[in-house]
């Protein structure tokens, strides 16, 4: 299933937001499939869960259950006990295939602001021209320096907003990105540390991140839903 992170929820950690689904769950009366052994568990695998405080409208997720359901009743009753800014968006039934291995990328929205257009795009552009970009961050491992350019499929500035009236919207640059999967996985934090490298690029207030989507990377340079796969291999079963 897909659900989204909106609003002042954004802010739920990963392990907060499965304690909340866990009881959405047991509120809706789902039929779940349980681990076997002494301390059991429900059969809920998270992919690439976006960061503390990172928007989204693609986070993914797999629940095993104990019996046939309908997804879009599924659905409808799993929003319902979930708090408003977490939100089933789409359920389908699994035809095969690891989840985990569908997510190949992920497409990001960057809003600075203070940030001027043309600051940003100077910005952008020597942080593509680098061969690479040597980031820190610190993990559960300790302090790891790593590239943040070399998983960057893309990024782009996009134009000025105009107001109706014709004026430009007070200074906001907006970035929107590609990553790809890699270990240690780079976040859009990472980038605008590499940005800060590249060419001293300092945001006067916190950016506002957003996921847009995540999932099979094409040549091209799409995203395609992890789910796709799922619905027309239902598609061909019903044929």
């Amino acid at each position: 299933m897909r659900y989204a992170k909106r609003g002042p929820l954004r802010f739920t950690s990963h392990r907060d937001f499965a304690r909340a689904f866990e009881r959405a769950l047991r509120r809706a009366a789902v039929p779940v499939a349980f681990s076997q052994g002494f301390t059991p568990h429900p059969k809920i695998s998270y992919a690439s869960a976006a960061p503390t405080g990172v928007a989204s409208e693609a986070e993914y997720l797999e629940v095993g259950l104990q019996a046939v359901v309908d997804p879009e009743q599924l659905r409808v009753a799993l929003d319902a006990a979930l708090s408003p800014g977490l939100d089933v968006l789409d359920v389908v039934v699994a035809t095969g295939g690891s989840l985990a291995e569908r997510i190949e990328a992920s497409y990001w929205r960057i809003e600075l602001p203070g940030v001027e257009h043309a600051v940003a795009q100077r910005a952008v552009s020597a942080f593509v021209a680098a061969d690479e970009v040597q980031v820190e961050r610190m993990t559960k491992q300790g302090r790891r320096t790593f590239d943040a350019r070399g998983a960057v499929t893309r990024i782009d500035v996009l134009p000025p907003v105009q107001t109706p009236s014709g004026a430009a919207e007070p200074s906001c640059a907006i970035l929107e990105l590609v990553v790809r999967q890699v270990t240690p996985s780079v976040r859009p934090d990472d980038v605008l540390s590499g940005l800060r490298v590249v060419a001293a690029l300092e945001p006067p207030v916190s950016p506002r991140v957003i996921r847009l989507a995540q999932g099979v990377l094409t040549a091209q340079g799409a995203i395609v839903d992890p789910l796709d796969a799922d619905r027309d291999g239902a598609a061909i079963g019903e044929r």
